[in-house]
């Protein structure tokens, strides 16, 4: 009686080992599948010969298509705030600010000084004038508290609403927020238009290389002479 549990024993080992062969084989082919759908995706460039980067093939590999949306999304807003970015290093760098809140007017690359003392913040004794002659990087350090506290409410306040728009209702075009007060969205084909797709595909490689340009910009400002390159 004991042998023949035993042997009933070991096929049951062999059949259940067996039954979990084949599904290690079918888990490998999709995942085979989805890093090369991942050549397909929007933002694949002929840059890379419209292959996904290794890298972001190799963290992709087991990604849910909702983790996937998630990976465009970041990278989709990353770009779009390194675009502005870029833009208000130069303009820290002319020594400009702005004629803001029916202020005084705003200084210029050759006057950073303003026509009066317009504060920033009265009890840190932080001016415009002080932050427009300022380095960027030492500009970030002069905005005082509250300043930051604004800035945290507001992003957190816009992350939650593109969240909702992207994620609650399903919204299959990643960085879509339901925001488009000129009406790029509203052209004739909507977003199956060749024209949308062509200006969608350059927003993503224009962020991409903010991005790059950013930081290398801001290396260079806490490290000089990092960025062997022409800088502002």
């Amino acid at each position: 009686k004991d042998q023949r549990m035993k042997v009933a024993a070991v096929f049951a080992l062999v059949g259940s080992a067996s039954a979990f062969a084949p599904a290690a084989r079918v888990s490998k082919q999709n995942v085979a599948v989805r890093m090369s759908s991942l050549d397909g995706e929007f933002g694949v460039g002929i840059e890379l010969g419209n292959k996904c980067p290794p890298l972001g093939a190799k963290l992709l590999e087991d990604a849910q298509p909702s983790a996937l949306k998630w990976f465009q999304n970041a990278e989709i807003k990353h770009g779009r705030i390194a675009m502005v970015a870029t833009i208000g290093f130069w303009i820290q760098k002319l020594g400009i600010h702005f004629p803001l809140y029916l202020g005084p007017t705003g200084s210029n690359g050759f006057h950073p000084e303003s026509d009066a003392t317009w504060m920033l913040s009265t009890s840190e004794g932080v001016s415009f004038s002080d932050i427009a002659a300022a380095s960027p990087l030492e500009a970030v350090t002069m905005v005082p508290a509250a300043g930051w506290l604004q800035i945290f409410f507001v992003a957190g306040w816009f992350e939650s609403l593109a969240y909702l728009r992207q994620f609650s209702v399903d919204n299959p075009i990643p960085g879509d927020y339901g925001y488009d007060p000129l009406g790029f969205t509203k052209r004739e084909g909507g977003w199956d238009s060749d024209e949308l797709k062509s200006l969608r595909l350059k927003e993503i490689k224009n962020g991409r290389l903010a991005m790059m340009t950013i930081a290398a910009w801001v290396s260079n400002e806490a490290i000089p002479g990092a960025l062997p390159l022409w800088h502002p």
